[in-house]
């Protein structure tokens, strides 16, 4: 039985508002892909799918045809992203991809479609992930009854993994994505929530086996979480993570720097502030300091030019290309996925890893590459070299 490790990238790179445009640009990036990473054998691809296209494939005899292709081309969905319910490449994203809450039965309807399209596009057997909502964007505060009710789905979505495990060996598990700005952004938070809300009903084993967490390392790196601290924060809870999203922050620190080259870091990262997604932001007065979390980059750039705070390290919620480590006066935390990795090996050997860089398309135009597959293909060679 496959047991993890595959890697693959996360499809949400590629705009999907519907089936066709899923499909045409699958068509268009992806088997170039595979040529430069995995020309003869299988390779791995983290599906998204939005809402509209779940269900579209679900109700339709297409979904044959489609899992044809996939299976034709050598690609293995070994995972999906379940996080953005939408159309994650409209003009203006930003808070939406929030929408709905794990609180609203569409949530839980949504991923239900996307179970039932893993269960019939992977071989008897094989595992599978999917990456979800953290509950909520942070604001404003859950309730405890909203809380509940956001619990009471999750507990539902593991009772029907369970059936689904028992009745045709499918091991599958929905994985928490916690997030710099949601109400689960922290390591600890997860643990709360598990232990306040998510296991004070229901079967324990069947809740910790198949509701997990999903560790992106871009979003630990902007709240300045520590990757070995974190991910042993969730072994000692007991919480599994089944996932990790292979990906990078921007960074600045600015410790060191003359007033000139300051001056030019924040020219630079102004070029990062676009209106398409969120661009949360955590600034730290000092490395002892606690971190000041922005919603979004012009938010903490405005109050930087005010002197509102005393910036001297920078995280911004940008996924930058992951072999990247500098460019210009501006860092990435490349490095963290080093650390990541090396604690995956030792707590979570068997988490699914996805290299998940969606934001291509609206990079600064001085990182902007012309062939997108070849950009996507030098990533996940990176992360080979990476794996030994």
């Amino acid at each position: 039985m496959y047991r993890g490790n595959m890697i693959g990238y996360c499809t949400n790179v590629h705009a999907g508002a519907d089936l066709e445009q899923t499909w045409n640009n699958l068509r268009r990036f992806a088997p170039a892909v595979k040529k430069l990473v995995s020309p003869n054998s299988f390779m791995g691809v983290g599906l998204w799918l939005s809402a509209r296209t779940a269900r579209q494939l679900r109700e339709s005899r297409q979904k044959l045809e489609f899992a044809g292709w996939l299976r034709g081309q050598g690609f293995i969905p070994y995972t999906m992203n379940g996080f953005p319910y939408g159309d994650f490449h409209q003009q203006v994203v930003k808070h939406r991809v929030y929408e709905p809450t794990w609180m609203d039965a569409s949530r839980l309807n949504y991923t239900r479609d996307l179970i039932a399209i893993l269960d019939l596009y992977l071989l008897p057997g094989i595992g599978a992930t999917i990456s979800t909502l953290p509950v909520a964007w942070g604001e404003p505060e859950l309730t405890p009854s909203q809380w509940e009710a956001a619990a009471a789905n999750l507990r539902q979505c593991a009772m029907e993994l369970h059936e689904l495990l028992e009745d045709a060996g499918r091991p599958m598990s929905l994985c928490l994505e916690p997030e710099p700005g949601c109400v689960l952004d922290h390591g600890q938070d997860v643990v709360d929530f598990f232990e306040n809300y998510l296991l004070r009903d229901g079967d324990e084993d069947v809740i910790r086996r198949h509701i997990q967490v999903c560790h992106d390392v871009c979003h630990a790196a902007v709240m300045f979480e520590s990757q070995r601290e974190v991910l042993q924060t969730y072994y000692d809870a007991g919480i599994g993570v089944g996932k990790m999203q292979i990906s990078s922050a921007v960074a600045l620190d600015a410790e060191g720097l003359s007033a000139e080259q300051y001056s030019e870091a924040m020219t630079q990262l102004w070029s990062f502030a676009e209106d398409r997604y969120l661009h949360q932001t955590s600034l730290r007065r000092s490395p002892q300091s606690p971190p000041e979390l922005y919603c979004d980059l012009p938010s903490a750039l405005v109050a930087a030019s005010r002197d509102e705070v005393a910036q001297q390290q920078w995280r911004v919620h940008f996924h930058v290309p992951i072999y990247l480590e500098e460019f210009g006066g501006l860092r990435t935390t490349q490095a963290e996925i080093g650390e990541c990795l090396e604690v995956q090996r030792e707590l979570f050997p068997w988490a699914q890893l996805e290299v998940e860089t969606y934001a291509w398309n609206v990079l600064p135009e001085d990182l902007r590459i012309e062939n997108l597959s070849q950009g996507i293909a030098r990533e996940l060679n990176w992360l080979k070299g990476k794996l030994g």
